[in-house]
């Protein structure tokens, strides 16, 4: 049932807001309870997701519903859950919305806007968040922690407890999940779904997000080596061993305390076709994937393809040295994902060295960095892209 819903929704999205509907496409779904709320986002593990609870979702009327998932989309483009840094949750959450929620047509009554607290339109979340956090304070802090002070003091009209309690049009429980994520990296991942989201609409832009968007695709260059680190650090699993050396939170010295640990098991891909034959690239490239899986508990397996796996070697920490193998001929991208799913464990994450040009799986579970050739294609609408220069 949610599922219906839920694209039915995106069709209508399609049609009457081309933008919005591809850049919701190409999010990661998945159903789960949100505490009343009907929908949420964050960037999980460097992936974009969207999370959707059936009954509250399909509550909603269709306006309600394309009035929310552009609210969600706004929340991304702006990075918000990942820019609260060590802020306050709640004020945080609040000038988020009074944010993005102005350049929204039909929002609900209970929507949260400037202008219920003495705020001019067109600030960013940061500005917001610095003319609420001395309001706030000033309140009294109870129950869930929304602060009631007087209305008046914010120039809002009503009593207190209406608006000015700070109901967030979404759910924001899962921003958290993005602490994990560096902000770089889900800039890249975003920057990603945008520009897809702008191909399939045929270059589209919306009025209201043609500053965010166009300062999403102009941004500084980062080295790749920054980026190629920040997704291994993302992909590594966390595990946990008992050690005597740290205290149990609850039970102190009569239990082992909890350390944890990195895990990464990465699967590499490299395109030995001709166009991505170039010493340099591939030198610079295995160089730089050897240095970060010393430095943590790894298990990698390098596969070496073009139409087919022509080579497989793995390695774990300090061993290994990645190969160069030359294969030429063309390209399917396909049997490194199709090996992927077979393995056991599966692996945490896919890098794939590669120009892009040949055929992909229409969709991909694992997190996935395309690291490109100066002129070659990302191939797919999922995963992040890199371009390495060299």
């Amino acid at each position: 049932m949610l599922s219906t819903t839920l694209e039915n929704a995106i069709i209508r999205l399609l049609r009457e807001r081309p933008f919005y509907g591809h850049f919701i496409l190409n999010l990661r779904r998945e159903r789960r309870p949100l505490q009343g709320k009907a929908a949420a986002v964050t960037v999980r593990d460097g992936i974009p997701v969207l999370a959707v609870a059936a009954e509250p979702f399909t509550a909603l009327s269709a306006q309600q519903q394309r009035v929310l998932l552009e609210h969600l989309v706004k929340h991304l483009l702006h990075l918000h859950p990942l820019r609260r840094k060590g802020r306050n949750q709640h004020d945080w959450d609040i000038s988020c919305d009074l944010a993005i929620n102005p350049g929204i047509v039909d929002l609900p009554e209970d929507a949260l806007l400037p202008e219920y607290y003495g705020a001019d339109d067109g600030l960013s979340a940061e500005e917001y968040y610095q003319q609420l956090v001395p309001s706030f304070d000033a309140g009294n802090l109870e129950g869930s922690g929304f602060g009631d002070a007087t209305c008046e003091e914010r120039g809002a009209a009503d009593d207190g407890k209406g608006k000015d309690s700070g109901t967030t049009l979404d759910s924001h429980e899962l921003w958290s999940d993005a602490d994990s994520t560096p902000l770089p990296l889900a800039e890249e991942a975003v920057r990603a779904i945008t520009r897809e989201s702008l191909r399939g609409s045929d270059g589209e832009i919306p009025f209201e997000l043609a500053t965010v968007i166009e300062s999403l695709l102009q941004p500084s260059p980062l080295p790749w080596r920054q980026i190629l680190r920040q997704f291994m650090a993302t992909a590594g699993r966390t595990g946990h061993r008992s050690s005597w050396m740290r205290e149990h939170r609850r039970f102190s010295h009569a239990t082992p305390g909890i350390r944890k640990r990195r895990r990464l098991n990465l699967l590499v891909g490299i395109d030995v076709s001709d166009s991505t034959n170039i010493s340099a690239l591939r030198e610079a490239f295995a160089l730089e994937l050897l240095q970060i899986a010393r430095s943590s508990e790894s298990h990698i397996t390098v596969l070496y393809a073009n139409s087919r796996i022509r080579q497989i070697e793995s390695f774990s920490g300090n061993p290994g040295i990645v190969q160069r193998y030359d294969g030429g001929g063309f390209t399917d991208l396909r049997p490194v994902f199709e090996y992927a799913c077979g393995m056991q464990p599966l692996p945490t994450a896919v890098i794939y060295l590669t120009d892009g040009i040949g055929p992909v799986p229409e969709q991909m579970q694992f997190p996935t960095l395309w690291v490109l050739t100066a002129d070659g294609e990302k191939p797919a609408p999922w995963g992040v892209e890199l371009r390495m220069e060299i």
